[in-house]
């Protein structure tokens, strides 16, 4: 086994510790309010810090990561987790529901944080270890996304069967033990210098992207927002008012995001390859993101026609369907981030595209619970098609070959 193969399977894997300890912490989060009488759209609102931080943590961690290299990158994000695990921990169910709810707002601001430092370091490391090769580039961002997000759908699960088993404080202590873990074994593992580079000096040097990553980061804040606009408080709220029970929805969030991440990894399987790593890929791009574009019009007309269909099964089947496509094309846009991105400062670029996603993030969660005020899972579905149009028509503007990749500001 090869030096670069070793670090990426030792990033991957600290990256999948991670990622179930995040999908475990959010699911932990969900049921022990909910079970307090929290309302889903108050429940939304305390994962809202949460993405605004993966924001400020994605363009700052991919500055940190060139400047002081990937591995310590990786371990703050991580010590910052085990930071909120404790500090969610000394929550006391004597507070009044003011101080709680800023308690854990507060917690999960640190979460976020530590999520996207993890995550801008952990990618990076793929472009640093990939080398130049296109195709193992694509196969190993696949691999690593859909492992990753397959490992967070198991993550609800543990959330889950620790709260029962263990009770709230406890399960905490035990996430935060495992993750030590996992910090430790990085440390003693990779090389320090990896990913380390001269980093930009200026903000106006560290936003001067070149043209694709500006186009890629403007799609993928309309791509990501468009899922969670009903991921995050429409679909819950919609199966709780149509009958489903917490464990139920639970379960379907679960399976959707393990299937999803499954997906991901045989992305590269259904995407046609090309000796540049751009000229088939873009164009699969765009295709992909018109069938994702299909999919929210297609259970929005399914539920506003005749049939005598039940409104709930219609939605999840037709969201199931979104799986693949949504899949496809978020693997293919993490591929294509590291193709553009520049070889020197590529956790810069991978910071500057990752803060994009949580912006989108961020704008889908806030929407997803006022579309569903205003209008129920309809306006949910109409504002993912409003959004998937505008990721559909951003990638018809991307460039498909090595010459059109131009720079913005400095050089590539």
């Amino acid at each position: 086994m090869g030096t670069s193969t070793r670090d990426y399977l030792i990033v991957t894997a600290s990256y999948w510790g991670f990622t179930l300890v995040d999908g475990a912490l959010r699911m932990l989060v969900l049921l022990h309010f909910f079970g307090l009488g929290y309302s889903p759209f108050m429940l939304a609102f305390l994962f809202l810090l949460y993405e605004f931080a993966g924001i400020v943590a994605n363009l700052a961690g991919g500055w940190l990561a060139t400047r002081f290299g990937i591995p310590r990158m990786m371990m703050t994000g991580q010590l910052l987790q085990i930071a909120s695990l404790f500090l969610l921990s000394a929550l006391d169910p004597a507070w009044s529901p003011l101080l709680s709810v800023a308690w854990v707002v507060v917690a999960q601001g640190l979460a976020g944080l530590a999520k996207d430092f993890t995550k801008t370091a952990s990618k990076s490391a793929i472009k640093a270890t990939a080398g130049d090769g296109a195709g193992r580039l694509f196969k190993w961002v696949a691999w690593f996304t859909g492992s990753k997000n397959a490992m967070k759908g198991i993550g609800f699960f543990v959330g889950g069967l620790l709260l029962e088993a263990a009770g709230f404080r406890a399960a905490l202590w035990l996430m935060a033990g495992a993750l030590l873990l996992v910090l430790l074994a990085g440390l003693l593992l990779l090389p320090r210098d990896l990913g380390k580079a001269k980093a930009s000096k200026t903000m106006r040097e560290l936003f001067a992207k070149s043209a694709g990553v500006n186009l890629l980061a403007a799609a993928r804040v309309f791509m990501f927002g468009a899922r969670d606009v009903w991921f995050v408080v429409g679909l819950p709220v919609f199966l709780y008012a149509s009958g489903w029970r917490f464990v139920e929805v639970g379960a379907f969030l679960a399976a959707w995001t393990i299937a999803y991440g499954g997906l991901q990894a045989v992305a590269p399987a259904l995407v046609p390859r090309s000796a540049d790593g751009l000229s088939r890929e873009v164009p699969g791009a765009r295709l992909w993101a018109g069938l994702l574009l299909a999919v929210p019009l297609a259970i929005a007309l399914v539920l506003n026609s005749a049939l005598d269909l039940r409104p709930d099964l219609v939605v999840v089947v037709g969201l199931a369907l979104f799986a693949l496509p949504f899949a496809v094309n978020s693997s293919l846009h993490s591929y294509l981030i590291l193709a553009y991105a520049g070889s020197e400062k590529a956790a810069e670029d991978v910071g500057f595209y990752y803060a994009a996603n949580a912006c989108g993030r961020l704008a889908g969660t806030l929407l997803s619970g006022l579309f569903y005020q205003w209008g129920g899972i309809g306006f949910c579905l109409g504002g993912s098609a409003a959004m998937l149009l505008a990721c559909w028509i951003i990638t018809f503007l991307l460039p498909a070959h090595r010459g059109e990749i131009r720079t913005v500001g400095r050089a590539a």
